[in-house]
């Protein structure tokens, strides 16, 4: 039996600590205009501690989104252009000789701040990639003998362009995996776009004030941590997962040959953990079975692994999913 008192006293406190999204939203508006998904799925890395992979064609502002968010919640921000000629010692960092004392001492890298946007990630090595991804996973570097903590909150927001392919590295999959959310940035409206343009070819540039503590944020993922999630909608997340596994299981026979890999059991926790998150961007204490709808697509379209045949008749990761979604039952 749900006690429904609880859930009205969670209701009224994530309505009183969702209140600084605002603040920080309205900064943020005054640089990014529309792109209101692409802010949304940032502000659920942030709230739901998971990194986060933004992939569109150059010139959509996802530098220009992170960058702004990160002076908006007063946190210290790296930009790292990953290039081909990328050496783990320039991400993050290594250790100096010193002849004066005869030791070896640590110089830290850019991977040292809160948020961190690794540009064209694609474009790096693999052992670039072996060390962003302890960082991303262990929250922790290792230089020399020595291991260091990263400072809380730390978020990787990566871009990839879908267009160059040449002199790319494929992300290996278990790196693809730890991003919480893919978000496939789109462009804006022509209303929109004449509103940028007038914005950005202004005298005055407009300028972002910090409005938001990493303290808030730290307290306001306690909340979204406690946020009610019902036995019904546990089974639906499971539902979802296993129709990309098992799909002829799950009356879902034509996905069969179209799917050649389906979702790990980390997209399993990343959907209620980024479900709740959505839920306190809306002011609620629980979760409905419409934000498990809304961060679904982001958290499966890079999991969910197609088969040649897809391949072969266009049918894209994010269509599938899509069809999953039309066709599992709705608790």
């Amino acid at each position: 039996m749900v006690d429904m008192t609880s859930i009205h006293e969670l209701n009224q406190v994530v309505e009183r600590e969702a209140l600084f999204l605002q603040d920080l939203l309205d900064e943020v508006n005054k640089v990014i205009v529309g792109q209101e998904r692409l802010v949304e799925r940032l502000l659920i890395g942030l709230l739901a501690d998971g990194h986060i992979l933004l992939e569109g064609v150059p010139g959509l502002a996802k530098t220009l989104a992170v960058k702004t968010l990160a002076q908006a919640v007063q946190a210290r921000f790296q930009r790292i252009q990953f290039t081909p000629d990328l050496l783990p010692a320039d991400l993050i960092g290594t250790e100096i000789y010193n002849p004066r004392t005869n030791e070896f001492a640590p110089h830290q890298g850019p991977i040292f701040a809160n948020f961190i946007l690794a540009d064209e990630i694609n474009r790096a090595p693999a052992k670039v990639q072996s060390a962003l991804l302890e960082a991303m996973q262990e929250r922790q570097v290792t230089i020399g003998d020595a291991t260091y903590l990263l400072e809380d909150p730390f978020l990787v927001l990566a871009t990839q362009n879908p267009i160059e392919q040449e002199g790319t590295y494929p992300l290996p999959e278990a790196q693809v995996d730890r991003f919480m959310l893919k978000v496939v940035v789109d462009y804006p409206s022509r209303l929109e776009e004449r509103v940028i343009m007038d914005r950005m070819t202004g005298a005055e540039l407009p300028e972002v004030a910090p409005v938001v503590e990493p303290a808030n944020l730290l307290y306001a993922r306690q909340v979204v941590s406690q946020i009610y999630v019902d036995e019904k909608i546990k089974e639906y997340i499971l539902d979802l997962i296993f129709a990309t596994r098992q799909p002829g299981q799950n009356g879902l026979g034509d996905l069969q040959p179209l799917i050649e890999f389906g979702a790990s059991p980390r997209a399993t926790i990343y959907m209620v953990m980024a479900a709740r998150a959505h839920a306190f961007l809306k002011g609620r204490g629980f979760v409905t079975p419409e934000d498990i709808k809304q961060v679904a697509p982001d958290i499966l379209r890079h999991r969910v692994v197609v088969s040649y045949e897809a391949e072969a008749e266009e049918i894209s990761s994010t269509d599938i999913v899509q069809r999953i979604l039309d066709q599992i039952e709705v608790p």
